[in-house]
C-alpha cells in the first residue's frame, strides 16, 4: 500500500459487505478507516472528520441517499478525494457510474463487483495519487483567454513548433511512423496547451497559417529524415474548418513537392465529428488527396456520430480509435465491446486500426489480443522534438523482442527519457 494512503471512507448500505470491506482496508495497512451505511451518513462524517479521508469507497445503490447523488454532493461541496466504485450490479452499471464521477472531475481509481476481494481492492489503491487528473476549478478550458493577436505574432516570430510522437505495430513492436503535433512556446506565458490555440485559430482564421506552418516543419524534418535512410510516414492533422479552403489540396501539394517528400509517405487526420454531414467539395477535396496518394485517417474515431455509411463514402486508409475507448478498457467491458467492434470493422473494411492513448501494459496486451494493428500513447512514447527521435528509436529496438512477447516493461521510461 502506498504510505501516502493513511484515510479512507467505506459507504455501503449492508453491513456485512461494510464490515468486510472495512476489515480489508485495515488488512491493507490504512490508518483510520471511517463507515457510514448511505449517502447522508457519509456526508455527516466527512463533516466532523478531520483531516478528510483520502479515499471514498461507494456503493451504488443504497436506501436514502443513493451512490450516484451522494457523488454529486461530494461535487457541490468540492470535496478533493478519490473514489472507488463497488457494486453488486451489473458491469454496465458499474461503469456508468465510473463515467459520471469521471465527468465530474474526480479521479475513480476503480469500479468494482462485490463482493471486492482483497487483491482488487489493493490495486486499485495502490493507483491513489498517482492517476492525476486537473481538479475542477483549474481545467485547461478555464484558463484566461488568449488574444489573437498573440497568436497572429506567435505564428509571425516562429513560436510554433512541432514535436512527434511514435505510431508502433502491434505485431511486431516496429515504428510504422509519426503524428505531427503543433506546440506553443510562449516566452511569458510558457508551453500553450493545443487546447487552447487550436480553438482560437479556428475561430479567428488562423488555422490556415498554423497548419501549414506544422506541415512545413513536419515535412522538413521527414525530408531530413529521408536523407539519412530513416523512412517514417507523417501524419498530419487536418482542421474541419480547412475542407471547404478554396485551392487547399492544390496548395498541399505545392508544399510537399517543394520538400520531395512522397504523397504516400503523408497521412492527414481527419477528426470523426468534423464528418457527420461533409459537403461534396469537402468529400471531393479528400478524394483528390487520396487520389494524388495521401493517407487519410478518421481521427478520434468513436466520439462523434459518423456511420458505416460515411466510412464508405470518403475514401479513408486509417480508422484512429480515439483514446477514450482505449486506456482503462480491460476493466470496462462495455469499453472493451465498442473497442472490438471498431477493430473489426476496421479489419473488414481494409483500413488499418490504430488506437490512440495506450497508457500501461495492460492497454497494449488488450490491444494486441484483440487485433489492434498500430498503437500510439505514452506507453510507447511522449510527443518528442525531431532531434530526439533517431535516439529513441536505437532504444526502442532494444525493446522489440520483449514487445512481440508482449512483455514490454519500462517502456514509457524510456520514451519519456527520450523526450526530455
Amino acid at each position: 500500500m502506498l504510505p501516502t494512503l493513511r484515510s479512507i471512507l467505506v459507504v455501503e448500505d449492508s453491513p456485512s459487505q461494510r464490515r468486510h470491506t472495512v476489515a480489508l482496508c485495515r488488512e491493507l495497512g490504512i490508518a483510520s478507516v471511517h463507515e457510514a451505511r448511505d449517502g447522508e451518513e457519509a456526508l455527516a462524517v466527512l463533516d466532523a472528520a478531520r483531516p478528510l479521508p483520502q479515499v471514498i469507497v461507494v456503493d451504488i445503490e443504497m436506501r436514502g441517499m443513493d451512490g450516484v447523488e451522494l457523488i454529486e454532493q461530494l461535487r457541490i461541496r468540492n470535496v478533493q478525494a478519490d473514489l472507488v466504485i463497488a457494486s453488486g450490479r451489473e458491469s454496465a452499471m458499474i461503469d456508468s457510474v465510473v463515467a459520471i464521477a469521471l465527468d465530474m472531475g474526480f479521479n475513480v481509481l476503480a469500479g468494482l463487483e462485490k463482493p471486492v476481494t482483497r487483491e482488487a481492492l489493493s490495486h486499485a489503491l495502490d493507483a491513489h495519487g498517482v492517476l492525476a487528473r486537473p481538479r475542477r476549478g483549474v481545467l485547461a478550458g478555464e484558463a484566461a483567454p488568449i488574444p489573437p493577436e498573440m497568436l497572429e505574432a506567435a505564428l509571425a516570430q516562429g513560436q510554433i513548433h512541432v514535436e512527434y510522437q511514435p505510431k508502433v505495430d502491434m505485431n511486431t513492436g516496429l515504428v510504422r511512423g509519426v503524428e505531427a503535433l503543433a506546440r506553443w512556446r510562449h516566452p511569458l506565458l510558457g508551453e500553450v496547451s493545443p487546447a487552447r490555440f487550436i480553438p482560437l485559430a479556428e475561430q479567428y482564421g488562423l488555422i490556415q497559417p498554423l497548419t501549414f506552418t506544422v506541415m512545413e516543419q513536419a515535412l522538413t524534418q521527414a525530408a531530413s529524415w529521408n536523407s539519412r535512410g530513416l523512412r517514417l510516414t507523417l501524419s498530419i492533422n487536418l482542421s474541419p474548418l480547412l475542407l471547404d479552403w478554396p485551392g487547399l489540396a492544390r496548395d498541399i501539394m505545392a508544399v510537399v513537392h517543394r520538400f520531395h517528400v512522397p504523397t504516400e509517405q503523408v497521412s492527414f487526420e481527419i477528426t470523426e465529428s468534423s464528418l457527420v454531414d461533409p459537403g461534396g467539395h469537402a468529400r471531393g477535396l479528400l478524394a483528390r488527396l487520396r487520389l494524388r496518394g495521401f493517407g487519410l485517417s478518421i481521427d478520434d474515431y468513436g466520439t462523434g456520430f459518423s456511420s458505416m455509411q460515411q466510412l464508405a463514402r470518403i475514401p479513408f486508409t486509417e480508422l484512429k480509435i480515439d483514446r477514450s475507448f482505449v486506456h482503462g478498457a480491460i476493466k470496462r467491458k462495455n469499453l472493451r465491446v465498442i473497442l472490438k467492434a471498431a477493430i473489426d470493422m476496421a479489419q473488414q473494411m481494409g483500413l488499418v486500426s490504430t488506437a490512440e492513448g495506450i497508457e500501461n501494459e495492460e492497454d497494449w496486451q488488450l490491444l494486441r489480443e484483440l487485433g489492434c494493428m498500430v498503437g500510439q500513447g505514452y506507453f510507447i512514447a511522449r510527443p518528442m522534438a525531431g532531434s530526439a527521435v533517431p535516439g529513441w528509436l536505437k532504444q526502442h529496438r532494444h525493446r522489440v523482442d520483449g514487445l512481440r512477447e508482449g512483455l514490454w516493461r519500462g517502456a514509457r521510461d524510456g520514451g519519456d527519457a527520450a523526450a526530455s
